[in-house]
């Protein structure tokens, strides 16, 4: 028998569950060289804002063990931009296609939500780890009332599944998933990066321009697995796990935890090749099982 690898999530038929994340792939061009990305589950594009950003200063990525930082600074070339040089390759490639898009405020989110609902991308993404302007620069996704300010506006405005990305860097991601799924949000993903900082003892100044960044790699799977599975028990909303995944056996942990979809970021810069080498171990491992679909692992996790 041969596992069925598609996955149908907030209404949107994934080919299997392995997704490329936001802000590691790009617009799928440059891996394009390499591989046929149709054979993904999906690509998750580089974090869109309002208008054109250059990004923070450099030096802004830096090697950790088991991971990296970075403070990039949604380097970007606006949603308009994208919609008109980069949504038209990515459509004809046929693979799903998930804008993840970032806003200083509720209003710049739908804004940008409803040109990527024209525009026909799949589904929206929406960062929340971005700061509410009206609210002293607070970050949208440490408070209820932030998430679902933002997943109210977007949904009004949307005619594509709206998708709210967690952050790790709160007190209880539990009670911050639940505001958004009260708030309407088709799926949730998680986990974003988490803040670290790193110090160079000869020079006495930190790695990154920024002084911190978000850590991410397989430094932080362990993290992530914990919030996903608490997350999935919190919530009927369909989740989207990542952090820190870079082989097959990484995102069957991630679903037994209780994510449908897997997202994988940081493994694609040290081999260009992990997506596809972890769909192919996943759908040996499912073979193996026994497992008729591979959706059968969300949530399969036996606890003690």
């Amino acid at each position: 028998m041969t596992a069925d690898m598609s996955v149908t999530f907030a209404g949107v038929r994934f080919r299997n569950p392995i997704v490329a994340a936001s802000g590691t792939f790009g617009f799928g061009r440059e891996y394009g060289e390499l591989y046929d990305i149709s054979a993904l589950g999906g690509v998750c594009v580089k974090g869109l804002t309002a208008r054109a950003r250059l990004g923070n200063p450099t030096p802004r990525i830096a090697e950790t063990p088991m991971g990296m930082l970075n403070s990039v600074g949604l380097q970007n070339p606006g949603v308009d931009a994208f919609i008109a040089n980069e949504l038209p390759d990515l459509r004809r490639l046929g693979v799903v296609v998930i804008a993840n898009i970032s806003g200083n405020t509720a209003s710049e989110y739908g804004e940008m939500a409803e040109k990527l609902s024209v525009a026909r991308v799949d589904m929206v993404e929406v960062n929340v780890s971005c700061p509410n302007v009206k609210r002293g620069g607070m970050m949208f996704g440490t408070s209820p009332d932030g998430v679902a300010e933002v997943t109210r506006e977007v949904k009004r405005r949307s005619g594509v599944p709206v998708m709210v990305k967690l952050s790790p860097n709160v007190t209880d991601i539990a009670e911050i998933a639940r505001a958004a799924e009260d708030a309407g949000a088709d799926a949730l993903s998680l986990i974003n990066t988490i803040v670290g900082m790193r110090i160079d003892v000869n020079t006495r100044r930190p790695v990154l321009r920024m002084n911190t960044g978000g850590l991410s790699g397989p430094a932080i799977l362990p993290v992530a697995v914990r919030m996903v599975w608490q997350v999935a028990r919190a919530v009927q909303t369909p989740v989207m796990g990542m952090g820190g995944v870079s082989r097959w056996e990484d995102a069957a942990e991630m679903m037994l935890a209780g994510a449908s979809l897997v997202g994988v970021g940081t493994a694609n810069f040290s081999d260009p090749h992990a997506m596809t080498e972890i769909i192919a171990g996943l759908e040996k491992y499912a073979n193996e099982r026994g497992v008729g679909r591979v959706g059968e692992l969300t949530g399969g996790v036996m606890e003690y």
